[in-house]
């Protein structure tokens, strides 16, 4: 086997600028891809590559303007920690390890925790983008509320909650938001699914991390 070639950070990043969506959706299939064992059955996922990954979803939100802010700031700050955790641990199991270990799997702050808000950043636009193609007539407002109201609503104060609906209002067209995307109507479509498929898988890993070690997702 050949030897990997450096990726080049200036050359990722313009990649991740020019088309952000079908940057993250690739990343996603290869992390996809990590956790199936590249076809050799499941694996220990590493930290440092989720964390990479996770790390591009930002510039997603951030296409969905004021309204997902709150998300996208919080979204962030957790991928951040789980970044520098990377540096420490090897894989997510180990960090999850560690806070039992320490009683402080649900501690605010504590990777775990974070992992858990990563987890729903990445849910968040998978049911975003399900609901955004199961119709031409759907508006990425109503899209967003759906999408909001599935995965983070439950765990969100009603000062929150009541916020993000003011925010709603302030999302982008359909069209505005592909061009923000640099993108066409079969282009993101193709990219959603992509998005959507790969995952799936993933979050379904990070679910079965804690549920495989009896702690439950109502957090």
């Amino acid at each position: 086997m050949g030897e990997e070639t450096p990726s080049d950070p200036a050359l990722e990043a313009g990649a991740a600028a020019a088309r952000p969506l079908a940057v993250v959706a690739a990343a996603f299939e290869d992390i996809s891809r990590m956790i199936d064992g590249d076809g050799e059955g499941p694996c220990d996922l590493r930290l440092a590559p989720f964390s990479s990954a996770c790390s591009l979803v930002t510039v997603l939100f951030g296409c969905l303007g004021f309204a997902f802010k709150f998300a996208e700031l919080e979204y962030s700050s957790k991928v951040n920690d789980l970044i520098e955790a990377s540096k420490t641990y090897d894989t997510l199991s180990s960090i999850l390890e560690h806070d039992i270990a320490n009683d402080s799997v649900r501690k605010q702050g504590s990777h775990s925790r974070n992992l858990r808000r990563v987890r729903l950043g990445l849910d968040l636009i998978k049911a975003l983008f399900e609901q955004y193609l199961s119709s031409s007539d759907c508006s990425l407002k109503e899209a967003a509320s759906t999408a909001y109201d599935q995965v983070c609503a439950p765990f969100h104060a009603w000062t929150i909650r009541k916020a993000v609906g003011a925010g709603m209002y302030a999302l982008p067209t359909r069209d505005q938001l592909l061009l923000r995307l640099n993108e066409t109507d079969a282009s993101v479509k193709k990219e959603m699914e992509k998005y959507i498929d790969s995952s799936r898988p993933v979050i379904e890993y990070i679910d079965n991390l804690f549920l495989s070690r009896n702690i439950t997702l109502d957090w």
